[in-house]
């Protein structure tokens, strides 16, 4: 028993600091500016792509309802 709290403590430990050692460091944060709806290139990434995504999704869905 008291080698498996050992163990145990140990195994904690490496965890621990091998999660703590992989967090990144030179990823850019988030900004706190709000998107600016004048950039075409934010339209495009914030409106036009998920409308795209959800239309092509429920065609999608739709073609599959037939097929049953």
């Amino acid at each position: 028993m008291k080698h498996f709290k050992k163990i145990f403590i140990s195994m904690i430990l490496v965890m621990s600091t091998t999660g703590y050692a992989q967090k990144p460091t030179e990823v850019p944060k988030p900004s706190e500016k709000p998107i600016d709806l004048t950039n075409p290139a934010d339209i495009i990434i914030y409106i036009v792509l998920p409308l795209c995504t959800v239309l092509l999704f429920f065609i999608w869905r739709g073609k599959q309802k037939r097929k049953k």
